[in-house]
């Protein structure tokens, strides 16, 4: 079997997943990443990981249908043996997320089915089938948003599910301790990639307004976020256990 450390990254086909998987790949870590729709973006980032002489797979999943996680587990299995020489793996990175705006009035209940079982039923029970998979002594770094600390107008239902993800993951942190298992949660402020229509990036006007608020005075990069997230899974980080950690260069202070 191999000793090589192993981590599996929801929604790491581009933006902060790709990052992310990237940047745990330059710590020595070997990636499965999964995607929803995007393989060929998905087989890129396999590809460029390779380079770096780390292995790497992508998996399909549907990260809000909880239905199918028994099947996207067997398959975890299945690769995990034929790929990695491995029967566990020992990071998990809920990333996969979309975003979904409006107005509080508005808001429709079919936009907050999508974000529920994206952003917390999902992560919830994908968390707790990976459990048998995940070595003791690992690591969970949940992913949350700014947005749960201040507030934008729209974001109502997205931020909501955001401070479940926050309160779950002091949970873990407390029901996992005896493994071994550390759990943290990763907050980023506004990043500028296709995340929620690519509005940060985009928007001139967008893009000035969150520079003229965050103390580092710019927006966020992806970059900024993917190598915070790999640290987490360093023993450089061994002792960081239930925490919230905002990557947001100092926004609305």
């Amino acid at each position: 079997m191999t000793t090589n450390k192993i981590a599996l990254v929801t929604g790491g086909s581009r933006g902060l997943g790709k990052d992310m998987a990237l940047n745990l790949a330059k710590k020595g870590i070997d990636v499965i990443l999964t995607y929803h729709s995007k393989k060929d973006e998905a087989l890129a980032v396999v590809a460029e990981i390779e380079k770096t002489g780390r292995k790497a797979a992508a998996l399909q999943l549907s990260a809000g249908e909880v239905k199918t996680f028994d099947g996207f587990f067997t398959q975890l299995s299945t690769v995990l043996k034929s790929h990695f020489d491995a029967d566990h793996f020992d990071f998990l990175i809920n990333n996969a997320g979309v975003g979904l705006m409006a107005p509080f009035a508005e808001f429709t209940e079919d936009h907050f089915d999508e974000l529920m079982n994206l952003h917390f039923k999902g992560v919830f029970f994908l968390t707790q089938k990976a459990l048998p998979l995940i070595n003791d002594g690992g690591r969970i770094v949940n992913i949350s948003s700014g947005l749960a600390r201040f507030t934008t107008p729209g974001a109502s239902a997205y931020a909501s599910m955001k401070g479940a993800i926050e309160t779950l993951t002091m949970y873990q942190a407390k029901e996992l301790g005896a493994r071994g298992i550390a759990v943290n949660v990763v907050a980023p402020g506004a990043i500028a990639t296709d995340f929620g229509g690519g509005a940060v990036r985009d928007n001139e006007h967008v893009n000035a307004h969150i520079a003229g608020i965050t103390a580092l005075g710019r927006v966020g990069k992806a970059e900024d976020i993917g190598s915070v997230v790999a640290f987490l899974c360093t023993d450089d980080a061994r002792w960081i256990n239930a925490q919230r950690i905002e990557v947001s260069g100092g926004m609305n202070l």
